[in-house]
C-alpha cells in the first residue's frame, strides 16, 4: 500500500490535527481559553514578561489544562509510534503496543501499588517497571525457543504471559477492598489523565523522547525488518540484536504512557493505519506522521472525555467506541486502494 500523500503532506495533516486538538482542548471546558489568550500567555512566558491576562487564565493554562494537554499529546504519540514499530516488526497490521505484555505488566504493577496503598509516584513507578519486566520476560522465553518463526513465537509468548498477568490483576481485584481500592483499580484500568499535573510531564517526556529517538535512528533498518527473516539476514542485517533494540524502544514508550494514563486501547492499533494511509509504510515518514496523528487524536478524545458529560468518561471506553468505526473505515478504504 502506498500513501496518498508525500512526507510533507502527511506530516502537515498530522500537524493540523494536532493544532486543532490544542485549540479545542483549551477552548472547551468550564473555564474556556480563547486562542488569542493562549497565544498571548505562551508568548509572554517565552519572553519572560507579564501577560496582562487575569491570574486565573495563566493558572488554567500552565497549571491545570496545559499539563493535561501535553500529557495527552505525549501519550497518544507514544502509543502510535509503538504501534507502528510493532506492526512493522511483526509484519502484522493487527498488532498493537500491548502485544508483548507491556500493558498487562504495567496494569499488574499499578494494581499491586493500589492494593498495598502506595502513593501515586510509587504506583506509576510500579506500572512503568511492570511493563518493562513483562516484555523482558516474554523476550527471554520467546528467544529461548529455537523453532519456527521468531516473530510468531514472540507474539504467542506475549499472549500467554499477558493472560497470566491478567489473571494476577483479576486476583488482586478480587482481594481488594470493594469500597476504596477496587474503584481506584477499575478507574485506572479504564484510562484517564484527570490527575495529571506539571510534575508528571518530565517522567513522561524522558522515556518517550528516548524511545522515539531510538526508533527514528533505526528507521532504515526497520524498513528491512519488514521483509521476511531470511531476506533481512541475506541483506546483512543482524536481526536478533535489532529486534531486541526495536522491542526495547517501543516498550519503553508504551510503559511510560501506560504508567501515566492507564490502559488506553486502540490508539496504537488504528493510528499507524491512518499514518500509512497518508504516507505509506516507509518508516522514516511513518514515525513522525504517526506521532502527530496519535497526539492530536488522543488529545481530541481526552477533550471529549472531560466535556461530553457531567462526569468524566474513561479514555479506554471512548477510544474503543470511536476506534471501532474508524478502523472499519480504514479497512474499507485500504481495500479500495489495493483493488
Amino acid at each position: 500500500m502506498t500513501g496518498r500523500f508525500g512526507a510533507i503532506g502527511g506530516i502537515s495533516i498530522g500537524l493540523v490535527l494536532l493544532l486543532l486538538g490544542v485549540a479545542v482542548a483549551f477552548s472547551v471546558g468550564r473555564f474556556p481559553i480563547s486562542v488569542s489568550d493562549l497565544g498571548i500567555a505562551l508568548w509572554s512566558k517565552l519572553i519572560g514578561q507579564p501577560s496582562g491576562l487575569p491570574p486565573a487564565v495563566d493558572a488554567v493554562i500552565f497549571n491545570i489544562r496545559g499539563p493535561r494537554v501535553l500529557a495527552a499529546i505525549l501519550c497518544g504519540a507514544a502509543l502510535a509510534v509503538a504501534g507502528a514499530a510493532f506492526q512493522g516488526l511483526f509484519r502484522n497490521p493487527l498488532v498493537s503496543p500491548d502485544i508483548l505484555g507491556a500493558s498487562s505488566g504495567a496494569a499488574l504493577g499499578a494494581i499491586a501499588g493500589i492494593f498495598f496503598s502506595l502513593g501515586v509516584l510509587a504506583i506509576q513507578a510500579l506500572a512503568f517497571g511492570g511493563g518493562l519486566v513483562a516484555v523482558a520476560l516474554v523476550y527471554l522465553i520467546g528467544t529461548s525457543i529455537r523453532s519456527g518463526d521468531i516473530a510468531l513465537v514472540l507474539v504467542l509468548t506475549g499472549v500467554v504471559i499477558g493472560s497470566l498477568l491478567g489473571a494476577g490483576v483479576g486476583l488482586l481485584k478480587y482481594l481488594a477492598d470493594p469500597y476504596n481500592q477496587l474503584p481506584a483499580m477499575t478507574f485506572w484500568l479504564l484510562g484517564s489523565l484527570a490527575g495529571t499535573d506539571r510534575n508528571d510531564l518530565l517522567p513522561l517526556f524522558g522515556p518517550i523522547a528516548l524511545g522515539t529517538a531510538a526508533l527514528l535512528a533505526l528507521r532504515w533498518r526497520m524498513n528491512v525488518m519488514s521483509l521476511p527473516e531470511d531476506e533481512a539476514r541475506a541483506l546483512g542485517l543482524a536481526t536478533g540484536p535489532l529486534r531486541f533494540a526495536i522491542i526495547a524502544a517501543a516498550t519503553l514508550v508504551t510503559s511510560a504512557s501506560v504508567a501515566a494514563a492507564g490502559i488506553i486501547g486502540w490508539v496504537g492499533l488504528i493510528v499507524p493505519h491512518m499514518a500509512r494511509f497518508l504516507v505509506g509504510p516507509e518508516f522514516g515518514r511513518l514515525v513522525p506522521t504517526a506521532a502527530l496523528l496519535g497526539g492530536g487524536y488522543l488529545l481530541l478524545i481526552d477533550t471529549l472525555a472531560r466535556s461530553a458529560a457531567q462526569v468524566e468518561i474513561p479514555l479506554g471506553i471512548l477510544t474503543a467506541v470511536i476506534g471501532t468505526p474508524v478502523f472499519i473505515w480504514l479497512l474499507v478504504s485500504a481495500r479500495k486502494s489495493w483493488s
